[in-house]
């Protein structure tokens, strides 16, 4: 009997249950954006952020110093994007991990939230200890007013 294979299955079979689960379910309750200090984790520790977040929370983490991580493709990336924003593509992204660090919280960002709960999704099954998904995407960050950046 062949065990690593039917292990890797068993796992694989796991991470995806996990992800669907945090992708159909309601979303989390927001956490304060302060991240460690607000948690209660030593410092130097990233708290787990919550699987989703508002517009407004994912503005006040960019400016806590959160890595802001658009998964879009170029063409939308150049008509508008979160000025201080990384462009990996979603397609991209497991091949470009080393571009997000691994020590700042990160908020993955993408036209309407389904794709960035992939990256995030992707990102937390890498080992990254502080990532979420803004909830609506760009079309929610511009409803908001907030500022957009556009070309490349």
């Amino acid at each position: 009997m062949n065990r690593p294979p039917v292990r890797r299955a068993l796992a694989v079979l796991v991470l995806g249950a996990a992800a669907l689960v945090a992708a159909c379910g309601p979303a989390a309750p927001t956490a304060s954006p302060a991240g460690a200090a607000a948690s209660g984790a030593p410092a130097g520790v990233l708290a787990p952020l919550p699987a989703e977040v508002t517009v407004a929370d994912a503005a006040t983490l960019q400016e806590a110093g959160a890595f802001v991580l658009d998964v879009r493709q170029p063409e939308e990336w150049a008509a508008g994007h979160i000025a201080g924003a990384t462009l990996v593509p979603l397609g991209e992204l497991p091949s470009r991990l080393t571009e997000v660090p691994r020590d700042r919280q990160v908020v993955v960002v993408c036209r309407t939230g389904h794709r960035s709960a992939q990256g995030r999704d992707i990102l937390l099954a890498a080992g990254y200890p502080a990532v979420t998904s803004m909830a609506g995407g760009m079309t929610q960050w511009t409803a908001a007013g907030k500022a957009v950046a556009t070309g490349s």
